[in-house]
């Protein structure tokens, strides 16, 4: 399994194990809830979701509701889809949780973990977030020591560039000590219950925005009825 699908199957266990939907709905999830998935590809989905069901982690059902049901014969079309989490598939996703490996601290991983940090618990997100800060600390110290190699041979606009590389990292390192911080004073984060993806508590089992590399990492397709 490539690490790109293996972090989508991550991302759809964890989402379904807030409450059963459709494949349109996770579809929304994950393009506009998780930062991560801004830009995956809606092919990638269904494939995923076949899998998971195959392992025996997700069950399929035929409707949501009795309208649903009712309605499916009414309209020629067939009743959509919900998959739901199994037994298994929990128990897998909460092994999965628990995984602190150096995997766990790369860019896109890293974002998909954090937005289940509700779901995790303390001791392992302190790991996480220790390994990831150690991870952009070894990136911050290579990016200097070229920066320095080089400076002499580089255009002012490609050095620009390579500060703002390293002035966002430095950004995330920052964010990433309050968030150590905050987990050793034994605090959980906190955030405005507007109700709007952007502005989600990630500590609450529900999935928030989160940054891309580079980003500053502070917290700032037709309906398919036959899934």
């Amino acid at each position: 399994m490539s690490r790109r699908s293996g972090i989508l199957e991550f991302a759809v266990l964890g989402l379904l194990r807030e409450s059963p939907m459709h494949g349109y709905e996770l579809r929304k999830r994950l393009n506009t809830s998780l930062g991560v998935f801004r830009a995956f590809s809606y092919g990638t989905l269904y494939p995923c979701l076949k899998t998971l069901v195959a392992n025996g982690w997700l069950i399929e059902e035929t409707g949501s509701t009795t309208e649903d049901a009712l309605a499916a014969p009414l309209t020629g079309r067939r009743a959509k889809i919900v998959y739901r989490l199994t037994a298994e598939g929990k128990e897998h996703f909460e092994q999965l949780l628990s995984q602190t490996g150096p995997d766990a601290y790369e860019d896109e991983t890293f974002a998909a973990r954090f937005a289940f940090f509700g779901q995790t618990s303390r001791d392992v997100r302190m790991r996480v977030l220790e390994g990831r800060r150690s991870r952009l600390e070894e990136r911050l110290e290579k990016m200097s020591a070229s920066l320095a190699r080089t400076r002499e041979r580089l255009d002012d606009y490609t050095l620009e560039l390579q500060r703002h590389g390293m002035e966002s990292v430095e950004r995330e390192v920052r964010w990433l000590n309050e968030l150590i911080e905050s987990e050793r004073a034994g605090r959980d984060l906190k955030g405005p219950a507007t109700g709007g993806p952007a502005s989600r508590d990630t500590t609450s089992g529900t999935s928030g925005v989160l940054p891309r590399p580079g980003d500053d990492p502070r917290p700032d397709a037709p309906d398919d009825t036959a899934t």
